[in-house]
């Protein structure tokens, strides 16, 4: 089993407040870590510093993406590299169809690469296939990004992205937010399907009912900008059922 992703000692503010305030973690290829914590923990926070938002200003530590500094690399090289967040709150891009964003993002990845672009015809087709993955209809193609969606219609669309680029490090803020159980299930298994040996994700929650269908190897707990307990899935259902403050 490789290591893909190693934080330490990570610290990071935003407005000269700090949010971050050493946070450890070691997530290997194959692995399924959720993170769960009360508002204002620094979940959000965590994902916007590995991905690389720029009002988020890191003072301390260090976080490696199979050994490379992944601080150094800009947020679209560190997509670029594998790293996709799946928002809480997914933005519409009026103007600009879904075919044409993907086609652009995944022929960019393979670049990055060192591969050639697919042609129309090969990236319809794996579009078509990743589409069936998520019960998506063929309307969508043609639609701008997520405008007009409906909440589950966003977050199904997030997982197809996500399908489509093959991430080595998948980051799901609450996706699970505003979801009815229809839609949380359908999104749930097409995570679950994307999952390789060869890749990870971290999957960043306030409810255990996520992890029923997503279940996790490892669940943390993030209080106050650190990592304060590390448990198996079965530390989700001691949240649920004694709250943050029994910990």
């Amino acid at each position: 089993m490789k290591n893909l992703l190693t934080i330490r000692d990570l610290h990071a503010s935003i407005g000269g407040k700090e949010i971050l305030k050493g946070v450890d973690l070691v997530i290997n290829e194959g692995e399924v870590h959720a993170i769960m914590g009360p508002n204002g923990a620094g979940k959000s926070t965590l994902s916007a510093v590995l991905t690389g938002h720029p009002a988020y200003e890191v003072t301390q530590g260090e976080v490696l993406l199979r050994g490379e500094n992944l601080l150094a690399m800009p947020a679209e090289v560190r997509a670029r590299a594998g790293v996709f967040l799946s928002f809480q709150y997914p933005v519409e891009i009026p103007g600009v169809s879904m075919t044409n964003f993907m086609r652009t993002a995944l022929n960019e990845k393979r670049a990055y690469e060192g591969k050639d672009p697919l042609s129309a015809k090969e990236f319809l087709k794996l579009m078509k296939e990743k589409k069936q993955l998520l019960e998506l209809p063929d309307k969508l193609n043609n639609r701008s990004v997520n405008e007009g969606f409906s909440g589950g219609e966003k977050k199904k669309n997030e997982i197809f992205q996500m399908a489509m680029l093959e991430p080595c490090l998948s980051i799901l803020d609450e996706t699970d937010s505003g979801l009815d159980i229809d839609a949380l299930r359908i999104v749930a298994e097409g995570v679950n399907r994307l999952k390789t040996p060869q890749n990870a994700s971290i999957v960043i929650t306030h409810y255990q009912r996520l992890l029923d269908y997503i279940v996790p190897d490892f669940v943390h707990v993030l209080a106050d900008g650190k990592i304060v307990k590390t448990g198996d899935k079965t530390l989700a259902l001691e949240l649920e059922e004694k709250g943050y403050e029994g910990l």
